[in-house]
């Protein structure tokens, strides 16, 4: 009969966090473009989090990291600020930093730990984050290298851990330092469930909505850049938005992925529907 150290561990749950550096006001009113509805809090200052179900992976076989970096992508595009993607599965764990229209950077480790990304891509994030670019940057690079001596253990700072989830920690340790703190139970490496419990406790948690409604008074001093809220010159906003949903589908057919293509679609179909609302506004 077998032991109980002889019984292998359950592989872990897929996972993901999406943190915007932006007040969860803000956040709320983009949020719609994904899709699923998710509990939103307060991240330190000036940050937020998503805890998204996970439905894509969960309910549709997609991967975790295509569908946290499509998100994190999509977001970013829609609103001046950047969006950081955590994604976890039982083989792998990363980041991924979308900004704008630049192209995404991130990295990746191995389930056991070991490095799988382009130490040029840390110091890129570094300096799109705005660390430090010597001392949070020596930090960032210890992420890069493989565990530490035996004896070492966590005094030898951000790199020391033993799997992709300790370096996830790690990695949060360095961004405490651009403000961000993770509320308690918003751990990385927990499964969809755990995550959604722990928002849903948190006091300030709050829902996002479903996409199609209508946007709040709140929300309408945003209209400037927000082109679905019908601002003033919301036609143009509204046509980049289809652009770069055309870049994104494109990109993502090329590569099967599923996470890029539907962020492509649904920028596509966010511009189509600020373009047809601008043509119909009267001047």
């Amino acid at each position: 009969m077998p032991t109980e150290e002889s019984v292998p561990a359950p592989a872990p749950a897929p996972g993901a966090l999406l943190l915007c550096r932006a007040e969860p006001d803000l956040v709320a009113a983009v949020a719609p473009l994904l899709g699923e509805r998710m509990p939103l809090v307060g991240a330190g200052e000036g940050w937020s989090a998503l805890v998204p179900r996970g439905g894509p992976w969960r309910e549709g076989g997609e991967p975790v990291d295509r569908v946290a970096t499509g998100w994190a992508a999509a977001l970013a595009v829609c609103a001046p600020w950047p969006v950081l993607a955590l994604w976890w599965d039982a083989d792998r764990a990363g980041y991924t930093l979308a900004s704008g229209f630049r192209r995404p950077v991130g990295y990746v480790w191995l389930a056991d730990g070991t490095p799988a990304g382009e130490d040029e891509a840390m110091r890129t994030f570094a300096a799109r984050i705005g660390l430090d670019p010597v001392l949070d940057v020596q930090s960032l690079d210890r992420l890069t290298r493989p565990d530490p001596e035996p004896g070492q253990g966590a005094a030898a700072g951000a790199g020391a851990g033993v799997d992709a989830r300790a370096r996830l920690r790690g990695l949060l340790a360095v961004l405490t330092r651009a403000g961000i703190t993770l509320p308690a139970g918003l751990a990385p490496g927990e499964d969809a469930d755990h995550l959604g419990r722990a928002a849903r406790a948190l006091p300030s948690v709050r829902w996002t909505e479903a996409a199609g409604r209508r946007p709040t008074a709140d929300e309408s001093r945003l209209a400037a850049w927000m082109f679905w809220v019908g601002g003033p010159g919301a036609r143009v906003p509204a046509l980049a938005q289809t652009a770069a949903g055309l870049t994104l589908t494109a990109w993502g057919l090329r590569r099967h992925s599923g996470g890029w293509t539907t962020a492509g679609a649904l920028l596509i179909a966010h511009g189509a529907l600020g373009t047809a609302h601008g043509l119909t506004k009267r001047p």
